[in-house]
């Protein structure tokens, strides 16, 4: 079906209250209308996602955006006029016109206006924002192409054929809090491809009063649980190098029995017996193209013949530009070996 057609689907689809599979250039998303209970329901029913984890609601301008807030503050102009459209979702305080089904009841929102074309004409064509999480069930892969949405969800989603997401790995999400006295308080809640350096070099070169909370609390925005993003085989994360791997095969089949079946709702990968036969996850020494590959090469992996994904944690993988990266590997991690 010809792309303009496929949008045509898609628009009309949401605006039957219905879902569907969007690209954009982080992940594909999981789209409804914010206004339709029905979609919002059926978001959380198919990804089997628990009600407890907010929703990030998705724009197509900046005007868009200020409908959903409260407090549109010259911290969050500056950002958005810099970072967006792109991988920067703002967590701000929330309008009426935000149920507290996409918050999980918090007071704030996430905002975010992808750099995709075809998300942007979809919100621009339904003529509201739309709520739309990571097209995966709960706690598991990420979908980067069109085919992994299909493969996730079979005939219960439309999905709109983009590119693969250029940037791989979900956004960063940087929560705004503004006091009487103008100054703002910064929380990042969660890691990716725009970083706190960026961020600082943009604020210091505006006359704005802020800092940064170095504490944030659990629960105010997606991805923030211990265990994510996990194959559909345990993935084995190694920063040692001093090993071999006979040593960390032994020990990683030790330390798999110990480990629960179930952790914050989302199911641990563990094999039915003893490890033999692993495969490796190697990335770019590149960290975006490394965010670029993960999650992809996590759903190659995973269809292999192996028990277990072993990943080692080389040492070019330090900075901040590699923080995103480790971030979705250690919680798409069964075991962490050190």
């Amino acid at each position: 079906m010809p792309l303009n057609q496929q949008i045509e689907m898609a628009v009309k689809r949401l605006k039957d209250n219905d879902v569907i599979g969007l690209p954009t250039e982080t992940v594909y998303g999981l789209a409804g209308v914010i206004t339709s209970e029905q979609a919002l329901k059926k978001i959380f029913s198919i990804k089997q996602r628990p009600f407890f984890d907010p929703l990030i609601v998705h724009v197509a301008s900046i005007e868009q955006a200020k409908t959903c807030t409260t407090e549109w503050s010259v911290l969050a102009q500056a950002l958005a006029e810099k970072f967006w459209p792109g991988p920067l979702t703002l967590v701000l305080p929330k309008t009426n016109l935000i149920s507290d089904l996409i918050t999980a009841g918090l007071p704030t929102v996430g905002l975010r206006w992808p750099r995709h074309q075809v998300a942007e004409a979809i919100i621009r064509s339904v003529g509201q924002p739309l709520a739309a999480p990571s097209a995966n069930k709960f706690g598991r892969t990420s979908p980067t192409r069109a085919e992994h949405v299909r493969t996730e969800f079979a005939d219960q989603v439309f999905v709109v054929d983009g590119d693969p997401s250029e940037v791989g790995i979900e956004s960063t999400i940087l929560s705004i809090e503004q006091n009487q006295s103008q100054s703002f308080k910064l929380t990042l809640l969660r890691k990716g491809i725009v970083t706190p350096s960026e961020i600082d070099q943009l604020l210091e070169t505006k006359t704005l009063d802020y800092q940064w909370n170095l504490q944030p609390l659990a629960g105010m925005a997606p991805g923030q649980m211990k265990h994510h993003y996990m194959p559909e085989i345990p993935l084995i994360v190694i920063k040692s190098d001093a090993k071999d791997e006979t040593t960390i095969r032994a020990e990683v089949n030790q330390k798999l029995l110990q480990l629960p079946d179930e952790i914050e709702s989302v199911r641990i990968r563990k094999p039915k017996g003893p490890i033999q036969k692993t495969t490796s996850l190697i990335l770019s020494n590149d960290s975006a193209l490394a965010a670029r590959q993960l999650y992809s090469s996590l759903r190659t992996a995973s269809q292999t013949e192996a028990q277990a994904i072993f990943c080692w944690i080389g040492p070019e993988m330090k900075g901040e530009a590699w923080e995103s990266v480790l971030d979705r590997l250690y919680k798409a991690a069964s075991l962490i070996i050190e």
